[in-house]
C-alpha cells in the first residue's frame, strides 16, 4: 500500500496557498503581525500577534501561538523566538512580546486551530544601522 504522503510545509495553509472551502476560514485564521516595517540594529521593538475574530471554545479555538525570525544572512533558518499554548476559554489568540534584530529578517508567525490545522503570515522588516 502506498500513502501519498505530503510534506509538511504543504499542509499550513497561508492567505495565498487558500482554496476552495480554506478560503473562507483566512480571514478568521490567518495570525495578524503588527510590527514596525525598520528598525535600529540590536534595539529593541514590540511586536504582536493576534488571529480572530475567531471562537475560543474546547470544541473550535486557536491553540497555539508561534513566532519564528529567519534572518536575511544566516545560513539556517529559522529561529524560534517564541511559542504559546493557549487554553480555550481562559485565554485568547493575542501574543506581543520585544525582539531586537541585528539585520534584516522575515518574521512568521504560525497559528494552529484544533480544527482547521495551521496558518502562516510574515513579514520582512528592514534593520537599519
Amino acid at each position: 500500500m502506498v500513502i501519498n504522503m505530503k510534506k509538511f510545509a504543504e499542509l499550513i495553509y497561508s492567505p495565498e496557498s487558500a482554496t476552495g472551502e480554506v478560503l473562507s476560514k483566512v480571514e478568521s485564521h490567518t495570525p495578524k503581525i503588527i510590527a514596525p516595517d525598520k528598525v535600529k540594529a540590536n534595539e529593541e521593538f514590540k511586536i504582536k500577534i493576534s488571529v480572530g475574530p475567531h471562537p475560543n471554545t474546547v470544541e473550535h479555538s486557536i491553540r497555539k501561538i508561534e513566532i519564528y525570525v529567519a534572518e536575511k544572512t544566516r545560513k539556517f533558518n529559522p529561529i524560534l523566538v517564541a511559542s504559546i499554548d493557549l487554553i480555550p476559554i481562559y485565554s485568547e489568540p493575542e501574543l506581543e512580546i520585544k525582539l531586537k534584530l541585528k539585520e534584516t529578517s522575515t518574521i512568521y508567525a504560525i497559528a494552529y486551530c484544533n480544527l482547521h490545522g495551521l496558518w502562516e503570515n510574515r513579514k520582512e522588516i528592514i534593520v537599519e544601522d
